[in-house]
């Protein structure tokens, strides 16, 4: 019998299959952001390199324009100094926090040690001192560093030991030093016109790589930094010799920072800062070349000038009326053609025969500010910080206003915790083991074990304050939290007004007996309800 031969049903063939390759069926990304065939993404094809590339390769660039920026353009000095100011203001205040329970200390102890730790640490701070330079104090040098961190990327600083001064018996000293001095050594081609690529190169002592001045390990760790003696291509002194020394970034005995950087990364290998505003430095560039060009355009728009002619062709007689009119040095009419000019109040005699056009004065701007307004709107996107903030403008609604504050705010405490994590509190372990080890500070234990050295080292710092729209809703609200255990009356009043509470509580003593003292009731300042509880309703609404 003969075998009937099986069939099957054909299969559909893909549109663009070829009969010779494997069937590729493109799915989610393929179709949406990573599409080749979509209008709006042909030829948009961008590299994501290494950070040497797309980092170290460009940061004396952007370092420059972010200062041209800092300087010369309003929206760009606008938006690095709300940061500055809203997050280092006057200065971060220490508040030791010790762990007392650890350390086997009752809180009234507790208290008393953090009390004496912040006057000795105020000696040293308040004092210059404190600057290897003798130029800031503590807390200016705090504003100097954070604003090179906004404008270079990062900040640095060098913890020193100099002879104690006269007033202040503290070895400590700090040294700022520009970003552009921490670089590769012999690095004149990284920064001229040889070859902008060289951003790494091979310690031959060590066999470490050292990136953009930072050397690290085989894992990648960072173990010293090579500082230039002085800035490169510094215009005053082009022909001086540059020298690099290299600097161990950990003490060997101590495990302490000798070298500080001040910086916020954003990706893992990346040993260098970027400067705040590098996201935007191409829209506040071109709003700054907007603004400048509609200002002088609305300047010559509001010239209003007059013109003359001479019936008898004689300027003589106009002539000495203007210059008797006007003063010595102010424009008198001129006799010919090429003294014509365009300017406030500007008068001009013209010679027979020469027609006469008027300039229109008028200017339309209806759309400057919309359209200004939106791209400071994203320039403000893309640092963290909205419009209202950005420009110090607030025309809407009290709650538009707080929601604008407290988003700014996020932002503003976030870099907060970043400087003084980065800055602030090594320096003041630096300068508490100093204080520790030459007796002005009792700490038993420290430095013995790691667990009780940390005990006797925690500190909260504390910056300027937010600011009240409505005081009486924002203290009402401090007090609730208190009330309630949702905050300390130490964190509001550092908060609310960037005071003590310890001070506060012993001024409020001493004021309370001032008036008890004359026979005067006290007036009693608690309105965030009663006993009763039906105030703390009316309150609430």
């Amino acid at each position: 019998m003969k075998k009937r031969k099986k069939t099957y049903p054909a299969r559909a063939r893909h549109p663009t299959r070829q009969a010779s390759a494997p069937v590729v069926i493109n799915s989610r990304y393929s179709e949406g952001g990573a599409s080749r065939t979509r209008t709006a993404l042909k030829g948009y094809y961008p590299l994501k390199s290494s950070t040497k590339a797309d980092v170290d390769v460009n940061l004396p660039l952007l370092r420059s324009r972010s200062t041209d920026l800092f300087y010369n353009s309003a929206v760009g000095a606008g938006a690095i100094n709300s940061s500055r100011n809203n997050v280092i203001g006057a200065g971060l205040r220490v508040s030791p926090k010790i762990d007392y329970k650890l350390l086997g200390l009752s809180a009234d102890q507790a208290k008393e040690w953090q009390r004496h730790a912040v006057r000795e640490f105020n000696l040293w701070a308040e004092s210059n001192a404190c600057d290897l330079y003798r130029k800031n104090n503590f807390y200016d040098m705090q504003d100097i560093v954070y604003l090179s961190y906004l404008i270079d990327g990062d900040a640095w600083a060098a913890i020193k030991y100099r002879k104690p001064l006269a007033g202040c018996p503290y070895c400590t000293r700090i040294q700022l030093f520009e970003a552009s001095r921490v670089c590769n050594p012999d690095a004149a081609t990284a920064f001229g016109p040889v070859s902008p690529w060289v951003v790494e190169t091979i310690n031959p002592n060590t066999g470490n790589r050292i990136i953009s001045g930072v050397e690290i390990d085989a894992d990648g760790a960072v173990v010293a930094y090579w500082i230039a003696n002085r800035v490169p291509f510094d215009l005053t002194n082009p022909a001086g010799k540059l020298d690099w020394v290299r600097v161990e970034a950990f003490g060997r005995r101590s495990g302490r920072r000798n070298v500080l950087q001040i910086s916020h990364e954003e990706r893992p290998e990346q040993y260098r800062g970027v400067p705040y505003i590098a996201p935007a430095i191409e829209v506040l560039k071109q709003v700054s070349r907007y603004t400048s060009a509609e200002l002088t355009a609305a300047i010559v728009k509001s010239y209003f000038t007059l013109f003359f002619t001479s019936g008898t062709g004689s300027t003589n007689n106009i002539g000495d009326v203007l210059a008797s009119t006007y003063g010595p040095h102010e424009r008198v009419a001129p006799e010919d053609l090429d003294g014509i000019e365009v300017g406030a109040g500007t008068l001009n005699l013209l010679p027979e025969g020469i027609d006469v056009k008027a300039i229109d004065g008028s200017r339309n701007l209806s759309t400057f500010e919309p359209f200004v307004n939106n791209l400071i709107c994203q320039i403000g996107a893309s640092l963290g910080i909205p419009s209202e903030v950005l420009l110090s403008r607030f025309q809407s609604s009290y709650s538009a206003a707080r929601a604008a504050l407290l988003q700014a705010a996020a932002v503003f405490r976030t870099r907060r915790t970043w400087f003084a994590r980065d800055f602030c509190q090594p320096i003041y372990e630096s300068w508490l083991a100093e204080a520790v080890a030459i007796g002005r500070i009792k700490a038993p234990g420290f430095g013995t074990d790691p667990v009780i050295t940390k005990a006797w080292s925690g500190a909260d710092w504390f910056g300027p304050v937010m600011g009240l729209l409505d005081p009486v809703k924002e203290v009402n609200g401090a007090a609730l939290r208190i009330k309630y255990g949702l905050s300390t009356g130490e964190r509001e009043a550092a908060e609310l007004t960037g005071t003590d509470y310890d001070n506060n509580i012993d001024q409020i003593a001493i004021e309370h007996s001032t008036w008890q003292s004359k026979g005067l009731e006290v007036p009693r300042a608690d309105n965030t309800g009663g006993d009763s509880g039906g105030g703390e309703t009316n309150n609430a609404e």
